[in-house]
């Protein structure tokens, strides 16, 4: 993920640099009031937050649309709902329900399935867990694995983070807001708060500077009693908050750019830095940072529409916000050795030539869209997209290795079918692609079956912090008590994806990855008669789909039940649904 190089702060003046130190005397204040509050009390103030995100969420969903090219008619505009109030909404109901348990006195996993993952780990079974999701997102699951040697007992035990010591407080830190996702920022925010009891200076993107109004009356609840301060600027206002004696700890969703930068300096001096281990931060830091991710094809026995439909979700992985994600498929890994091979390459092209076009609209992104066009003059141009098919002997370490952040996705070979080809693919992820934060894999019921222990294995084996099975790992980024991060054991020193996690509204230690498996086939190809063993799914066609007909109103309308519990509504959005 990118994000704004930070330069040193000598820009700002005297009155920049007094507003600012306000904001963080306010939120050092605001952090001794909130080490008074109970949990239960933490619980009715994340109430009235929800009730603000909710009467903002039309002016959020509009803005954000409009901050990006999409106009009110636009087919597209929906992922400004799913990818905004949505998203926050959901987080905010997931952390009630965790507080309110441990204000009662339980485990926030009490009546959640715990077992064993391979390599004895602990397995906590995260979604669904109401019956709502469980009817509209029929056919997907959630896990959170948590590392080798954390037990069932201590899971449950050390559930709930800083919540289970409410009144130590962790001091004031400071949020580097994304600019790409408009719910990032402040559900970053919110894990600030949750996990480690700190409250929160955010600066949010230059990108995003539209939605600071929204954001502002969306979380008073927050605001007014000095939780939360939202500030604006470029990146001479990042250094100056970086280096602020008062403020404990940086969180930065963007670049490992960035975050070199915040955390070495830049030119010569960073490098001596670097040699005598000498980092420019003094303080603690977390990072979200992307990286190449994945799309691994398991050959099978596939049909024409299953060809068709996996295609258009590929398609939706790269597409998807202009291609501005990091979690965003970059790289499809396929089996030289599949018969249906070039039936999917043919697909492929049709479902990312066919999908509506959309300004490329990110700071930065017609030069990396040069550089890959310059790295492989033959790829295919596609409208405003880039499809690159490595050839025999092309080199490859340029698709491999750059996060475009842009629509450019890639095809490669490896050779082998079954658990040869799939061992193979898992070893590619893990070795020739930057970084560990999300793998895609697509597979059908029936080679899964075939493959038995072997695919459990081989997902064991896929060092990434979220995969998806049958699924996009968006909808892990998007679920809130599944958690968001890079693969564990990255340090300052070589960051990759990023240190830490967040989202993870159930407060789960020593998180190692989360798996989400989801449906191979739509409604109704999904019914039982139809699927080979597959999971049911009343959707025909997800609606973050960029092929979906109405996916816009649909995501409006999942948001807008999200608000209300409108049962009427909820119809009205499943009927529309049927017509994607």
């Amino acid at each position: 993920m990118t994000s704004a190089t930070v330069t040193p702060a000598t820009e700002l003046d005297d009155a920049e640099r007094a507003r600012l130190d306000q904001d963080v005397a306010a939120l050092q204040s605001g952090a001794r009031t909130w080490a008074t509050l109970t949990v239960a009390q933490r619980a009715t103030l994340l109430q009235s937050v929800r009730t603000g995100v909710a009467a903002a969420a039309e002016d959020w969903a509009t803005t954000a649309a409009a901050s990006k090219g999409l106009d009110a008619k636009h087919p597209l505009r929906g992922e400004e709902w799913l990818g905004g109030p949505y998203s926050v909404l959901g987080s905010l109901d997931a952390y009630i329900e965790t507080l309110t348990r441990l204000a009662e006195g339980r485990s926030p996993l009490d009546g959640i399935r715990l077992d064993r993952a391979p390599g004895g780990r602990t397995r906590v079974h995260a979604f669904p867990l109401t019956g709502i999701d469980r009817f509209l997102l029929s056919g997907y699951t959630g896990e959170v694995w948590l590392e080798p040697g954390t037990t069932p007992n201590a899971a449950r035990a050390a559930a709930g983070l800083a919540q289970r010591t409410p009144s130590e407080s962790g001091g004031v830190g400071l949020v580097l807001g994304a600019g790409n996702v408009t719910s990032i920022p402040v559900l970053d925010v919110l894990y600030e708060l949750l996990a480690h009891n700190r409250t929160a200076l955010l600066k949010v993107n230059p990108t995003q500077d539209a939605l600071v109004p929204v954001y502002k009356r969306a979380f008073a609840a927050l605001i007014e009693p000095g939780f939360l301060r939202i500030v604006r600027g470029g990146p001479a206002v990042g250094a100056y908050l970086t280096g602020h004696s008062d403020l404990m700890h940086v969180h930065i969703t963007g670049s490992a750019a960035t975050f070199d930068a915040i955390v070495w300096g830049t030119g010569p001096a960073a490098k001596r830095r670097r040699r005598e281990q000498r980092p420019q931060l003094k303080k603690p830091i977390t990072a979200e940072l992307g990286g190449v991710s994945p799309i691994i094809v398991v050959p099978g026995d596939w049909t024409d529409a299953d060809i068709t439909f996996q295609a258009e979700h590929i398609a939706t992985m790269r597409l998807q916000n202009s291609g501005h994600n990091c979690i965003a498929g970059q790289v499809v890994i396929l089996s030289s050795d599949w018969a249906q091979a070039g039936a999917f390459r043919a697909a492929l092209r049709r479902a990312y030539a066919n999908a509506p076009e959309r300004p490329t609209w990110y700071p930065g992104s017609p030069t990396r869209m040069q550089s890959a066009a310059d790295a492989y003059p033959d790829a295919l141009v596609l409208g405003d997209r880039l499809l690159v098919e490595i050839e025999d002997g092309q080199d490859a370490a340029a698709l491999q290795r750059t996060e475009y952040f842009a629509p450019v996705l890639g095809v490669v070979d490896v050779p082998g079918t079954g658990q040869s080809f799939l061992d193979a693919a898992v070893a590619f992820a893990n070795d020739e692609l930057q970084g560990t934060l999300g793998a895609n894999l697509l597979i059908d019921p029936a080679t899964e079956k075939t493959l038995g222990a072997g695919f459990e294995r081989a997902i064991t084996a896929l060092h990434y912090g979220s995969i998806a099975i049958n699924g996009w790992t968006a909808f892990g980024f998007i679920t809130p008590t599944l958690t968001w991060g890079a693969f564990p054991g990255s340090t300052i020193d070589d960051v990759g994806s990023g240190i830490g996690v967040v989202h993870n509204a159930l407060l789960l230690d020593r998180v190692e990855r989360s798996v989400i498996r989801g449906p191979f086939r739509p409604f109704p190809r999904s019914l039982p008669f139809a699927n080979g063993g597959g999971r049911l799914s009343i959707l025909p066609k997800p609606p973050w789909f960029v092929s979906s007909r109405t996916g816009a109103e649909v995501s409006e309308g999942l948001t807008r039940f999200r608000v209300s519990g409108s049962v009427p509504g909820l119809v009205r959005t499943l009927l529309r649904a049927l017509r994607a």
